[in-house]
């Protein structure tokens, strides 16, 4: 196994697990009277609030709804077409090995 194919091996499931688990976040902006903080709610908040705090301070809520889950799903889904999707750049350097 090459150095491009363990990394798209790790990086793939890892970029998949970040997108479910910002797409859950955003589920659970739905029901404010959860408390992120308790568990089974705290293994979804605890990987992905030091994401959301640094954008928190670039993107204000928009009409009182945070959507900085909502553009780090579209980031983590990007990253995830560009390095491993059809024509992404680690499927294609796997290719020429």
């Amino acid at each position: 196994m090459t150095g491009v194919n363990l990394t798209a091996w790790i990086l793939g499931p890892v970029l998949g697990v970040m997108t479910f688990f910002f797409i859950f976040r955003i589920i659970l902006t739905w029901y404010p009277q959860v408390d992120l903080n308790r568990l089974p709610f705290n293994l979804i908040a605890r990987p992905t609030e030091p994401f959301l705090i640094p954008l928190r301070k670039l993107v204000q809520p928009i009409g009182g709804v945070d959507i900085t889950p909502i553009i780090w799903v579209g980031i983590f889904s990007l990253l995830r077409e560009i390095l491993l999707g059809q024509q992404g750049l680690l499927t294609m350097l796997s290719r020429v090995n």
